[in-house]
């Protein structure tokens, strides 16, 4: 940890433990409750997806002497081995990875999140928590909707800043990380408000949280991406609490409580050195907010599998995932290599 004011204080994450059964379900054989695992049978670098499908994909293709491979309640997790070779970088050292399911939403991944981290973080013989552990790097490789309308349907972006439109990061008490997520949350909320006609119920309720990515994760997958021959783009990114009307979907006799939600994002500037806002998809807010908060290294990499402003969709786009899941990959050995003494 650092001295910046706005880093977690490692002396004050608490509790400690013992942590009760109630707390901290434990199976008879040692396995934390929903993911059905065991502390040794995760890596501390660790791949997100949300489709089952897709974690089955990448540990029966791009990892090999697979340890584990478990199903449990949807949920599927994979750890082996990942040797990845980028055009200028070529992992060395194969990189010990877990292929995690964090399911659709942030109330799934909260759930995720939490169990992965107690494998890490707690000693299951004694309910506590460890004195010392190294820091997790977690990636979610996943898809999303573009918001601008120059970006191409495939092209991977890079998540810089994470706006939560969810409410599952505000149950944890995380510092700001730094005073642009304190300036985009008050713009953000004005802008929100705004375009909130004054007659909705919902007028003036709905406050987005910001968050931060990594920015070593950042920097790793931009540069592994341009190894691999892809060109990222390096953004915001918006997590909704839901894909359709939370997204600016208009398709039920409902009406939205925010009319063109999506057009009122792609439009809003974040006043940062050209970034904008890329994309919008339903976990990167709380990844961010989550990890960020306890001083674990959290990073997105999502495709862009529609276009909101061309109004298009790629129907034909698991070849663009599997290409960032390399690139996640990538970024994921390149900052164990840098960084050794946290393996």
């Amino acid at each position: 940890m650092t001295n910046d004011p706005h880093e977690p204080d490692a002396a004050s994450l608490r509790p400690t433990g013992p942590f009760s059964d109630a707390d901290l379900p434990i199976d008879t054989d040692g396995r934390i409750y929903h993911l059905q695992l065991k502390p040794e049978q995760i890596a501390p670098d660790i791949l997100l997806v949300g489709d089952p499908g897709r974690a089955e994909f990448i540990g029966s293709y791009l990892l090999r002497e697979v340890e584990v491979a478990r199903e449990h309640r949807g949920l599927i997790t994979v750890t082996g081995t990942a040797e990845i070779t980028g055009g200028r970088t070529t992992v060395i050292s194969p990189l010990r990875t877990t292929v995690a399911t964090s399911g659709m939403g942030t109330p799934s991944l909260e759930i995720v999140l939490n169990e992965l981290v107690a494998l890490h973080e707690i000693d299951f013989a004694t309910r506590t928590r460890r004195r010392e552990f190294p820091p997790l790097t977690v990636i979610r490789v996943g898809t999303s909707g573009a918001l601008q309308a120059d970006m191409p349907l495939g092209a991977p972006i890079v998540t810089s800043y994470a706006v939560g439109m969810d409410n599952t990061g505000l149950f944890y008490e995380a510092p700001c990380p730094d005073p642009t997520c304190e300036r985009l949350e008050r713009e953000l909320e004005s802008a929100v408000r705004a375009a909130t006609p004054p007659a909705s119920r919902f007028h003036g309720r709905i406050r987005p949280y910001v968050s931060r990515s990594d920015p070593a994760v950042a920097r790793a997958l931009m540069q592994a991406s341009a190894d691999l021959g892809l060109r990222a783009r390096l953004g915001l990114t918006v997590s909704n609490s839901g894909f359709f009307a939370p997204q600016g979907r208009d398709v039920s006799r409902l009406a939205p409580s925010v009319p063109e939600l999506d057009r009122i994002l792609a439009d809003f500037d974040p006043s940062l050195g050209g970034q904008r806002i890329e994309n919008m998809e339903m976990e990167a807010s709380f990844l961010c907010h989550f990890l960020g908060g306890l001083g674990h290294r959290a990073g997105v990499i999502c495709p862009a599998v529609a276009n909101r402003r061309a109004e298009t969709f790629a129907h034909d786009y698991l070849d663009a995932v599997e290409q960032a899941t390399r690139a996640a990959l990538l970024a994921m050995a390149e900052i164990r290599r840098q960084d050794p003494k946290h393996g």
